[in-house]
Protein backbone atom coordinates (compact mmCIF):
# COMPACT_ATOMS: atom_id res chain seq x y z
CA UNK A 1 0.00 0.00 0.00
CA UNK A 2 1.42 3.39 -1.02
CA UNK A 3 -0.68 5.47 1.35
CA UNK A 4 -1.59 7.79 -1.51
CA UNK A 5 -4.84 8.38 -3.36
CA UNK A 6 -5.72 10.30 -6.49
CA UNK A 7 -8.77 12.48 -5.90
CA UNK A 8 -11.55 13.14 -8.37
CA UNK A 9 -9.73 16.42 -9.06
CA UNK A 10 -6.68 14.50 -10.27
CA UNK A 11 -4.51 15.53 -7.29
CA UNK A 12 -2.40 12.98 -5.41
CA UNK A 13 -2.86 13.17 -1.63
CA UNK A 14 -2.26 11.18 1.54
CA UNK A 15 -4.84 8.39 1.44
CA UNK A 16 -6.49 9.43 4.72
CA UNK A 17 -7.81 12.55 2.99
CA UNK A 18 -10.01 10.38 0.81
CA UNK A 19 -12.20 12.18 -1.68
CA UNK A 20 -14.45 14.10 0.72
CA UNK A 21 -14.35 17.83 0.05
CA UNK A 22 -14.05 18.94 3.70
CA UNK A 23 -11.34 16.39 4.45
CA UNK A 24 -9.41 17.32 1.29
CA UNK A 25 -9.56 21.01 2.20
CA UNK A 26 -8.27 20.28 5.70
CA UNK A 27 -5.47 18.13 4.28
CA UNK A 28 -4.46 20.69 1.63
CA UNK A 29 -4.75 23.92 3.61
CA UNK A 30 -4.26 23.12 7.31
CA UNK A 31 -2.71 19.78 8.21
CA UNK A 32 1.05 20.01 8.62
CA UNK A 33 1.39 23.75 8.09
CA UNK A 34 3.42 25.41 10.90
CA UNK A 35 1.25 27.17 13.49
CA UNK A 36 2.34 29.67 16.15
CA UNK A 37 -1.05 31.11 17.11
CA UNK A 38 -1.67 30.16 20.74
CA UNK A 39 -5.42 29.95 20.38
CA UNK A 40 -5.16 27.58 17.42
CA UNK A 41 -2.65 25.43 19.30
CA UNK A 42 -4.94 25.29 22.32
CA UNK A 43 -7.95 24.47 20.15
CA UNK A 44 -6.14 21.63 18.44
CA UNK A 45 -4.77 19.97 21.56
CA UNK A 46 -8.28 20.07 23.05
CA UNK A 47 -9.97 18.74 19.94
CA UNK A 48 -7.43 15.94 19.72
CA UNK A 49 -8.53 15.03 23.24
CA UNK A 50 -12.17 15.02 22.15
CA UNK A 51 -11.23 12.84 19.18
CA UNK A 52 -9.95 10.04 21.43
CA UNK A 53 -11.89 6.93 20.40
CA UNK A 54 -13.45 8.72 17.40
CA UNK A 55 -12.43 9.77 13.89
CA UNK A 56 -10.97 13.21 13.16
CA UNK A 57 -13.64 13.64 10.47
CA UNK A 58 -16.30 13.51 13.21
CA UNK A 59 -14.54 16.28 15.12
CA UNK A 60 -13.77 18.34 12.01
CA UNK A 61 -17.44 18.42 11.04
CA UNK A 62 -18.35 19.61 14.54
CA UNK A 63 -15.47 22.09 14.84
CA UNK A 64 -17.59 25.22 14.40
CA UNK A 65 -19.96 23.91 17.07
CA UNK A 66 -17.01 23.37 19.40
CA UNK A 67 -15.79 26.90 18.73
CA UNK A 68 -19.19 28.32 19.56
CA UNK A 69 -19.43 26.21 22.72
CA UNK A 70 -15.91 27.02 23.97
CA UNK A 71 -15.67 30.77 23.28
CA UNK A 72 -13.61 30.21 20.11
CA UNK A 73 -11.08 28.44 22.35
CA UNK A 74 -10.07 31.68 24.01
CA UNK A 75 -8.32 29.96 26.92
CA UNK A 76 -8.65 33.02 29.16
CA UNK A 77 -12.44 32.79 28.81
CA UNK A 78 -12.61 28.99 28.99
CA UNK A 79 -10.48 29.05 32.16
CA UNK A 80 -13.33 30.93 33.86
CA UNK A 81 -15.96 28.30 32.99
CA UNK A 82 -17.66 26.72 35.98
CA UNK A 83 -20.07 23.90 36.76
CA UNK A 84 -22.98 25.71 35.09
CA UNK A 85 -20.97 25.80 31.87
CA UNK A 86 -20.19 22.10 32.17
CA UNK A 87 -23.91 21.35 32.49
CA UNK A 88 -24.66 23.64 29.54
CA UNK A 89 -22.09 21.86 27.39
CA UNK A 90 -23.42 18.44 28.37
CA UNK A 91 -26.74 19.52 26.80
CA UNK A 92 -25.12 20.76 23.58
CA UNK A 93 -25.87 18.19 20.88
CA UNK A 94 -23.49 19.94 18.49
CA UNK A 95 -20.38 18.73 20.33
CA UNK A 96 -19.15 15.51 21.93
CA UNK A 97 -21.02 15.40 25.25
CA UNK A 98 -18.39 13.71 27.37
CA UNK A 99 -18.07 15.15 30.87
CA UNK A 100 -14.45 14.12 31.28
CA UNK A 101 -13.37 15.74 28.02
CA UNK A 102 -15.38 18.91 28.70
CA UNK A 103 -13.87 19.25 32.16
CA UNK A 104 -10.44 18.50 30.71
CA UNK A 105 -10.77 21.40 28.26
CA UNK A 106 -11.59 23.80 31.10
CA UNK A 107 -8.72 22.44 33.17
CA UNK A 108 -6.32 22.68 30.25
CA UNK A 109 -7.31 26.31 29.65
CA UNK A 110 -6.17 27.09 33.18
CA UNK A 111 -2.97 25.12 32.66
CA UNK A 112 -2.41 26.95 29.35
CA UNK A 113 -2.32 30.28 31.18
CA UNK A 114 0.28 28.87 33.54
CA UNK A 115 2.36 27.54 30.67
CA UNK A 116 2.32 30.95 28.97
CA UNK A 117 3.54 32.53 32.20
CA UNK A 118 6.36 29.97 32.22
CA UNK A 119 7.42 30.04 28.55
CA UNK A 120 6.08 33.29 27.11
CA UNK A 121 3.60 31.56 24.79
CA UNK A 122 2.17 28.14 24.06
CA UNK A 123 3.89 28.30 20.69
CA UNK A 124 7.33 28.86 22.22
CA UNK A 125 6.80 25.96 24.63
CA UNK A 126 5.61 23.47 22.03
CA UNK A 127 8.08 24.43 19.31
CA UNK A 128 11.07 23.82 21.56
CA UNK A 129 10.27 20.12 21.07
CA UNK A 130 10.43 20.19 17.26
CA UNK A 131 12.23 16.95 16.33
CA UNK A 132 15.77 17.16 15.00
CA UNK A 133 16.72 15.48 11.72
CA UNK A 134 18.11 12.45 13.51
CA UNK A 135 14.77 11.93 15.27
CA UNK A 136 12.87 11.66 11.99
CA UNK A 137 12.74 8.81 9.44
CA UNK A 138 15.07 9.23 6.46
CA UNK A 139 12.09 8.78 4.14
CA UNK A 140 8.55 9.72 5.11
CA UNK A 141 6.58 7.05 3.32
CA UNK A 142 3.42 5.19 4.29
CA UNK A 143 5.28 2.53 6.27
CA UNK A 144 7.21 5.14 8.25
CA UNK A 145 4.09 7.08 9.21
CA UNK A 146 2.13 3.95 10.16
CA UNK A 147 5.03 2.95 12.41
CA UNK A 148 4.80 6.28 14.29
CA UNK A 149 1.46 6.51 16.13
CA UNK A 150 3.58 8.08 18.86
CA UNK A 151 7.25 8.96 19.20
CA UNK A 152 9.90 9.55 21.82
CA UNK A 153 9.32 13.29 21.40
CA UNK A 154 5.52 13.06 21.73
CA UNK A 155 5.98 10.93 24.84
CA UNK A 156 8.25 13.59 26.33
CA UNK A 157 5.77 16.39 25.57
CA UNK A 158 2.96 14.28 27.05
CA UNK A 159 5.00 13.68 30.21
CA UNK A 160 5.82 17.38 30.59
CA UNK A 161 2.20 18.43 30.06
CA UNK A 162 0.89 15.88 32.54
CA UNK A 163 3.47 17.02 35.06
CA UNK A 164 1.94 20.48 34.70
CA UNK A 165 -1.59 19.17 35.28
CA UNK A 166 -2.87 18.82 31.70
CA UNK A 167 -5.21 15.94 30.88
CA UNK A 168 -6.20 13.95 27.77
CA UNK A 169 -2.71 14.53 26.40
CA UNK A 170 -1.31 11.03 25.92
CA UNK A 171 1.63 10.41 23.55
CA UNK A 172 -0.60 9.37 20.61
CA UNK A 173 -2.84 12.42 21.04
CA UNK A 174 0.23 14.65 21.24
CA UNK A 175 1.75 13.16 18.08
CA UNK A 176 -1.46 13.79 16.14
CA UNK A 177 -1.26 17.39 17.40
CA UNK A 178 2.37 17.63 16.24
CA UNK A 179 1.43 16.36 12.78
CA UNK A 180 -1.44 18.80 12.41
CA UNK A 181 0.35 21.87 13.77
CA UNK A 182 3.43 21.42 11.59
CA UNK A 183 6.00 20.39 14.20
CA UNK A 184 6.61 17.52 11.76
CA UNK A 185 5.75 17.10 8.10
CA UNK A 186 4.05 13.72 7.73
CA UNK A 187 2.60 14.31 4.29
CA UNK A 188 4.13 11.25 2.68
CA UNK A 189 6.44 11.16 -0.34
CA UNK A 190 4.35 11.65 -3.46
CA UNK A 191 1.65 13.78 -1.79
CA UNK A 192 1.30 17.14 -3.53
CA UNK A 193 1.52 18.96 -0.18
CA UNK A 194 4.83 17.54 0.99
CA UNK A 195 7.23 19.79 -0.97
CA UNK A 196 5.35 23.08 -0.38
CA UNK A 197 5.19 22.39 3.34
CA UNK A 198 8.91 21.61 3.44
CA UNK A 199 9.47 25.01 1.79
CA UNK A 200 7.15 26.71 4.30
CA UNK A 201 8.94 25.02 7.21
CA UNK A 202 12.33 26.15 5.90
CA UNK A 203 11.16 29.77 5.86
CA UNK A 204 9.24 29.50 9.12
CA UNK A 205 10.44 31.64 12.04
CA UNK A 206 10.39 29.58 15.22
CA UNK A 207 9.01 31.41 18.29
CA UNK A 208 11.46 32.41 20.99
CA UNK A 209 11.25 30.56 24.29
CA UNK A 210 11.40 32.52 27.54
CA UNK A 211 13.58 30.67 30.01
CA UNK A 212 15.53 27.43 29.66
CA UNK A 213 14.64 24.82 27.06
CA UNK A 214 13.58 21.40 28.33
CA UNK A 215 13.56 19.70 24.93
Amino acid sequence: MTGLVEGSDGVIRCAWAGDLEDYRHYHDHEWGRPVTDDRRLFEKICLEGFQSGLSWLTILRKRENFRAAFASFDFDKVAEFGEADVERLLQDAGIIRHRGKIESTINNARRARELIAEAGSLAAWFWQFEPRDGQRPAKVDHAAVVAMPKTEVSAKISKELKKRGWSFVGPTTVYAFMQAMGLVNDHIEGCHCRAPIETARAAFKRPALRGKSIA
